[in-house]
Formats: structure tokens, sequence, C-alpha cells
């Protein structure tokens, strides 16, 4: 039931973000505590901000209780995914070039199952990451069907 409201709400708010030039990055439907949330994560190339979560709830919002996919009470919250979201498939991926960021891998490759560091190229294969190890600089080539998560990272 959880991936039917998870669905509904991605093809509800698609039109709405598209119109925004906003990209829909998640969608979470869960229980905390006894209440249920709707949880939808937005971006767009130059961030957002409070007024367009606000712009795409109240959109959001209209839409599902026309279409009324989910039985009893929920919240829908609407937010940025904050500056260390996930990336989520290969798109995401090819638009962080350039963009420091962190990923974990399914198993060992050279003995480490973490990277971070500088996503400089990746072909659709292969993500080259610079990054560093005891002050030096080196790049780490990890396959994409190794990649467990991968996520952007803030730097210090």
């Amino acid at each position: 039931m959880s991936e039917r409201i998870k669905d509904t709400a991605s093809r509800l708010a698609q039109p709405v973000l598209e119109e925004m030039n906003l990209e829909l990055i998640d969608v979470e439907y869960k229980k905390e505590g006894k209440n249920w949330f709707l949880r939808v994560f937005i971006d767009g190339e130059k961030g957002v901000d409070i007024e367009d979560c606000g712009k795409v709830s109240e959109r959001l919002s209209e839409q599902l209780d026309k279409e009324d996919p989910i039985q009893g009470m929920y919240y829908l919250e609407v937010s940025s995914p904050g500056a260390e979201r996930p990336l989520k498939d290969d798109k995401d991926i090819a638009r962080s070039i350039g963009k420091h960021v962190y990923v974990t891998t399914y198993e060992a490759i050279d003995g480490e199952k973490a990277f971070e560091g500088v996503l400089k190229d990746f072909d659709g294969e292969i993500l080259t990451i610079e990054g560093k190890a005891k002050q030096k600089t080196v790049t780490y080539t990890v396959p994409y069907n190794k990649v467990a998560k991968a996520r952007l990272a803030v730097q210090f």
C-alpha cells in the first residue's frame, strides 16, 4: 500500500513541479509514533526555498484531496532534501559532476567501501572521484553497479 501511495503522490506532484521548473527527488510515506507522514522532497537548479515548498504543498494538497489515495489522517510535508541530499539514480549522479560526494559500495574496492571527494566524471558505468588519503590527492574509480548509496557531501 505504501508504494501505491508514493507512486500516486509522485504522479500528482510531477506536473506541478514541471510547471515550476523543479524536480522531484523522493517521496516517503511512513508512520512516526501514531501519525502518518507523506514527505515530498523537491529541488531545483538554484535550490528551493520555503516559498517554493509552500506553493508545491498547496497545489499537491489540492490534487491529493481530489484523488484521495490515502485513507485516514496524515501530514503532508514538502521540503528540500538538504545539503547532503541522496543521489537516487544515474541522472542525479551525472548532474553532480564537480560536486563533493560521499559514496558507499556493496563490496570493497581496493580494500575500501566508502569514498569521498569531488565527482570528476561519470560515464554511466564508472564514477571517478578525486579525494584525499593521508594528505595526498587520490583518484577512485567506482563501478556504478557496486554503489550501495551516494549522496552530496558537505565539505569542511
